[in-house]
């Protein structure tokens, strides 16, 4: 599977677009996929494994964020380790085929926990920002939502020290996980779930971004579980949710629409056999290496906080595990390894 972009990808950097992979021609049948939900997939090899070191045994990569720059993948994940069990990693390749011999670093922005990554530029700042969890056990829950910035994204020792996006718990969170901001022409959006069957909204003003937050509202109900993540359409009046939800032991996505991002969420493929990416819709290309589809990222077509993506060329990253492999484990020893879904045509 030839994934390369290189020196083929032209940049147009006044809008922050790009096209996202134009060696694959996926064309009409993929786009269709977006507004029909028939979606069908060929998984890869697992592309990326995690981390070998002699400070710590790493368990698994999992939870990536990744965006194209500079002629270069920026590629942010969660790492599971014995010692440290949550720390974001950063990891940088200039095509998908050589992303196994990556250039890998951790990230130093604190010493105690912080894990599942969304990166993006925020055009108003001309800054890069990461969002992700950390904790702080003054408050309730202990987990929080926080950020980092840099000017410099390929320096991994440039990002700013954690800041909550709330001064204190708004009600009437209990729960919250797996943070993932978007911006329109007007606001910043803050999406979240909270394990319950529900996905929750809170926004702010752009001009104040990346604080200013309102009291979070719910977005949707449906049986979904975590990783909520939400992109822009290009070229439409219309937003893409994909979210995880579980069956058994099992992950897999499911996706929703909206012509807003504070609209109603209408379900697209949300079943297990009718979904975004489950068992059901992924066929292999070589060994079976995925039951579980889980915390993944649609490639996106450009950088910046309006995540938007080209339907014609709809390229999934996640991390999977075989059920064989999860069996009997405690959630933080799973061999996540991460791996791409690409469009085919439907045979199921």
């Amino acid at each position: 599977m030839n994934i390369s972009r290189g020196s083929r990808m032209t940049l147009v950097l006044a809008g922050f677009l790009a096209p996202l992979m134009p060696g694959l021609a996926f064309g009409n049948e993929a786009a269709q996929s977006v507004f029909s939900g028939g979606f069908a997939w060929e998984v890869s090899a697992p592309l990326i494994g995690p981390a070998s070191g002699t400070e710590d045994f790493y368990y698994s990569i999992k939870d990536p964020s990744a965006v194209y720059y500079n002629s270069v993948w920026h590629l942010f994940c969660t790492v599971r380790g014995q010692k440290r069990p949550h720390q974001i990693e950063y990891l940088t390749f200039p095509d998908w085929d050589h992303s196994a011999q990556a250039v890998r670093r951790f990230l130093q922005i604190t010493d105690g926990y912080y894990c599942a990554p969304q990166i993006f530029y925020f055009a108003p700042q001309q800054t890069w920002y990461l969002i992700y969890q950390t904790s702080d056990p003054a408050r309730k829950p202990e987990l929080q939502p926080a950020f980092s910035t840099t000017k410099t994204l390929d320096d991994p020792l440039s990002w700013s020290p954690p800041v909550m996006l709330y001064d204190t718990n708004p009600p009437p969170v209990d729960m919250w996980i797996d943070f993932w901001v978007i911006g329109d022409e007007d606001k910043m959006y803050l999406f979240f779930t909270s394990l319950n069957g529900k996905m929750w909204r809170a926004e702010t003003r752009l001009e104040d971004f990346p604080h200013g937050w309102s009291q979070p509202v719910l977005a949707l109900e449906a049986d979904i579980f975590e990783a909520g993540h939400i992109y822009r359409i290009q070229g439409e009046e219309l937003y893409l949710a994909v979210i995880e939800a579980q069956r058994g032991s099992r992950r897999y996505y499911k996706a929703y629409t909206a012509d807003r991002l504070d609209g109603k969420w209408l379900p697209l493929a949300d079943t297990y056999e009718k979904p975004f990416a489950s068992p059901a819709n992924v066929k292999d290309s070589g060994l079976h290496w995925a039951d579980s589809i889980s915390h993944g990222e649609i490639l996106r077509a450009g950088y910046d906080h309006r995540l938007m993506i080209d339907p014609g060329n709809l390229v999934f990253l996640f991390q999977g595990v075989l059920d064989q492999e999860m069996a009997g484990k405690k959630y933080g020893e799973i061999p996540w390894r991460l791996g791409l879904l690409t469009p085919v045509q439907p045979s199921f």
